[in-house]
């Protein structure tokens, strides 16, 4: 069997990487999607071809001598975007790595280079493949070269396949005939400008019946349409300079040698690392090699001595800062207690050479390391940990003060991560990398180093960045009460979750039936496609949008048809209520613990603007704009002898807004204690205050809220069914009538753009990499970002201090009351019956002096029976 070579076009596959995959950036802020792309292109090729050998052409920046034939004619090409262009030298350094061979010249792109290498692999009885994301490599097929073309769909990758009978079959040309049809149609992507007015089919007609371009232009006055005859003849220079630019060179003077480009174990330690860097996680179980060594590891010591690991505990205790993990089994389950279930021991440091793993075992047992681990937590200086929410029953409740979380520290450094792990805090902060192969005693070992050696940097970055009191104050003492919420929980009656199920499954049953008879036919109502043609075509409604799967019945679109069609009100409802059974009639009740409570995770590190997010389940997205949505509310019910008391912030954005921006008249209508809205509806509308109508009064909510969100014209005016040029005079005179709003605004946006982030209130930084993309909507998204994340974030930051101090203050007062939820701006209490004139008190105290502002914070409160009466 002949042996294979793979060619690639190097910057063609990133290019079409990049567009293909969302951006991705590592810990550096280096942009990461177009090499993570390549790689699964690249590997993905490679397991389906098995070659013997690899090579992968990049243009040289330097010009060509196409480039300049484009240029006079047609001005400077399009630039590469920023993004890609800094992902191109990261892209060379991982295929050296990885042994890869890599080839360019100067005055070659590298099309010449695939073509040339091409032709020689073949003449010496080769097969070859060439990946590139460019037809114009179509023109290299033959019998033993085949070209493959990626396309990413839904997802995935799809590769084209083309040997010289299908560029004939699919084209009606032969490879060669390719060039002079692409003469004539162009390509842009390519800066081939072809001849005017010719498309693909009528290049590929020509071409067909001519052969060439000289040929087509010799019987000119015969081609039809007439137009075509008339275009090439008129424009003969451009088809003449676009073959040229076409054409792809097969005998270039370069030095290449195959046997430079055999294939050998592409996944090397070298390039382990820098994978690693990347954070390509998901590549990194191809490697079967072990991560550089650290010298760190030969100071473990596994210590099973019951005597020998109390000394560890005494001296670790006496030390200004003791690092720790938690060492679980994951081999085997242990019959211990729930919370300590699979765990088989602790490591802990206190300095470089003091690394300590102490297993159970020789007369010590498990619960007896967690109850020292918890001792020890209430003694040292600084106790230090990562993701300390989730070790909190080995803390003593004393230690809040001492307890230094890695986790939460490297989220305030850097808010856009999608996840946080210690290796992660290893790599970035100690420039140590980990194996994730690693077993379970070495990974404890370097967990608890990391946590020890980590902590004064991130500390000291912390400060530096001015957000030390931010982690000190808010974020640690927030993982406490969040602790104690997790604990707590919240009761749910599960025979009125069911009820409320059978409620939602029959109006589900009886939209159906309805639906059915409108359409006159039975089909799938979650099928996008099944019901586009339903629409669109059989009901013949008016505004479809054709996409490649079919009709778009996104609920945008379905929102602008609902107004005249009550078919598609139905549709909406229909779905609406679908969601709400499928997430919170069904969803809900896997997750009512054998106490009847539900105990949902509340996340500190996940979103950018310091908001608390819910799982397991989400509570933070139960609707509230239906009546049938908020009735789910009911189902969630004090324990007996308790009553709920919630509290909600009112306009706390708004309020936020007026005070950052120091807006006069916005901050003189908020210590009037005026309706903001109303007062808005009569500047903007130039209505007096009292002829404002409940229209003018609700648009005017929605512009109040839109400026908080950096809301365009065009925002407003699918909000507000309006013409743009309305929404954009609603905006104008909103500025008019808050002058410091716009500059406060405006000032936002520049410092995001000088900076590389914004602030709030309390320091918390969000960086806004989107303002320097290349790409124009993803600026436009940062500016938004910038606008708001200061409002929203401080906000946000407003809540977390309220939390700490309810929670602080029923905890101080041996209150049998406590906190259970919070959604938003809004905290849920559950309140002792004896306690709950003195539990309103506390919560209307802490949430309405959590912040010192230009304008009143206030909250609306209720009590109730259940969350719905006391919302």
């Amino acid at each position: 069997m002949a042996e294979k070579i793979v060619l690639i076009d190097g910057h063609s596959i990133l290019n079409r990487a990049f567009f293909g995959l969302p951006d991705l950036t590592n810990a550096e802020g280096l942009h990461t999607n177009a090499v993570y792309g390549f790689l699964n292109i690249m590997l993905k090729i490679l397991e389906e071809e098995k070659p013997q050998y690899l090579t992968v052409a990049f243009d040289v920046h330097a010009p060509t001598f196409r480039h300049e034939m484009y240029d006079q004619y047609k001005g400077t090409r399009k630039p590469m975007a920023e993004e890609l262009r800094q992902q191109v030298p990261v892209m060379k350094d991982v295929l050296t790595a990885m042994g890869v061979r890599v080839i360019e010249q100067a005055g070659l792109e590298a099309d010449d280079l695939i073509g040339t290498i091409a032709r020689r692999c073949e003449a010496a009885g080769m097969e070859v493949s060439v990946i590139s994301g460019d037809r114009d490599l179509l023109q290299l097929a033959t019998e033993h070269t085949q070209i493959r073309i990626p396309k990413t769909k839904r997802g995935g990758t799809q590769i084209e396949d083309y040997y010289a009978a299908d560029v004939k079959e699919k084209y009606g040309v032969t490879p060669l005939e390719f060039i002079d049809m692409k003469a004539l149609m162009g390509d842009a992507s390519d800066n081939i400008p072809g001849v005017p007015g010719i498309g693909e089919k009528t290049a590929a007609k020509i071409i067909a019946a001519y052969h060439s371009i000289e040929e087509a232009h010799a019987h000119a006055e015969e081609i039809r349409p007439p137009r075509a005859s008339k275009a090439i003849t008129e424009h003969w220079d451009l088809a003449v300079m676009s073959k040229e630019l076409a054409t792809i060179r097969v005998d270039a003077d370069i030095d290449y040698e195959v046997s430079g480009a055999k294939l050998g174990n592409l996944f090397t330690e070298e390039a382990y690392t820098l994978f690693q860097r990347l954070e390509f996680k998901n590549l990194l179980g191809r490697f079967e090699v072990q991560a550089p060594g650290s010298g760190v590891e030969d100071s473990f010591c596994t210590v099973e001595d019951k005597d020998r690991a109390l000394e560890v505990f005494a001296r670790a205790a006496a030390s200004d800062r003791v690092g720790a993990a938690i060492l679980r089994d994951t081999k085997e389950v242990l019959p211990l207690f729930a919370k300590q279930a699979g765990v088989s021991g602790a490591a802990l440091c206190f300095g470089e050479e003091e690394i300590f793993c102490i297993r159970a075992g020789a007369g010590l047992k498990p619960e007896e390391i967690l109850c020292h681990l918890e001792e020890l937590s209430g003694k040292t200086g600084c106790f230090s940990m990562f993701s300390l929410k989730e070790k909190m029953d080995f803390v003593t409740p004393q230690a809040p003060k001492r307890c230094f979380d890695g986790i939460i520290a490297a989220y305030l450094l850097n808010p856009l991560k999608s996840d946080y792990r210690f290796e992660d805090v290893a790599r970035e902060q100690l420039d140590l990398l980990l194996d994730d192969r690693m077993e379970d005693e070495k990974r404890a070992c370097f967990e608890a180093y990391t946590a020890w050696k980590a902590m004064p940097i991130l500390e000291e970055k912390l400060d530096g960045a001015g957000m030390l009191p931010l982690f000190q104050k808010i974020e640690m003492p927030l993982a406490f009460t969040l602790y104690e919420m997790e604990q707590n929980g919240v009761k749910v009656e599960a025979g009125a979750l069911k009820a409320y199920g059978d409620q939602l499954a029959v109006q589900i049953g009886r939209l159906e039936q309805e639906i059915y008879g409108e359409s006159g036919e039975v089909f799938n109502i979650n099928s996008p496609k099944q019901l586009g043609v339903i629409l669109f075509e059989k009901m013949g409604l008016k505004g479809g949008k054709k996409t490649k799967t079919g009709y778009s019945t996104a609920a945008d679109v379905l929102e602008k048809l609902a107004p005249e069609s009550p078919f598609v009100t139905k549709i909406l409802e229909y779905r609406q209520l679908a969601k709400l059974k499928s997430t919170y009639a069904d969803g809900l009740a896997a997750f009512i613990g054998e106490d009847g409570r539900i105990h949902g995770k509340f996340h500190q590190t996940v979103t950018a603007t310091g908001r608390i997010s819910s799982a397991e389940p989400n509570l933070q997205n139960i609707p509230v704009r239906m009546e049938l949505g908020r009735l789910i509310r009911k189902v969630f019910v004090p324990e007996e002898g308790y009553l709920f008391v919630d509290a909600d912030y009112s306009q706390i954005e708004l309020r936020v807004l007026a005070h950052c921006s120091g807006d006069r008249q916005l901050i003189g209508a908020y210590r009037e204690e005026k309706d903001i809205h109303r007062i808005t509806a009569s500047q903007v509308f130039h209505t007096p205050f009292d002829e404002v109508t409940d229209l003018q009064r609700s648009n005017a909510k929605a512009v109040n809220f839109g400026i908080v969100y950096g809301i365009s014209s065009f925002g407003l005016s699918q909000d507000l069914s309006i013409t743009r040029k309305e929404a954009a005079q609603y905006i104008e005179q909103y500025f008019r009538t808050y002058p410091g709003i716009k500059a406060f605004l405006d000032r936002a946006v520049a410092q995001a753009k000088e900076q590389g982030y914004v602030t709030t209130l309390f320091g918390r930084r969000r960086p806004v990499p989107e303002l320097s993309s290349s790409n124009f909507m993803q600026r436009s998204f940062g500016e938004r970002v910038a606008m708001n994340s200061p409002i929203q974030g401080t906000a946000a930051d407003i809540m977390k201090i309220a939390m700490i101090g309810v929670e602080r203050r029923l905890k101080e007062g041996g209150m049998r009351s406590r906190l259970v939820l919070q959604v938003h701006d809004e905290l849920l209490v559950e309140a002792h019956e004896s306690e709950v004139e003195q539990v309103k008190e506390i919560v209307r105290d802490e949430m309405e002096h959590a912040a010192s502002l230009e304008v009143p914070l206030e909250i609306d409160m209720h009590t109730g029976r259940n969350w719905y009466e006391a919302k």
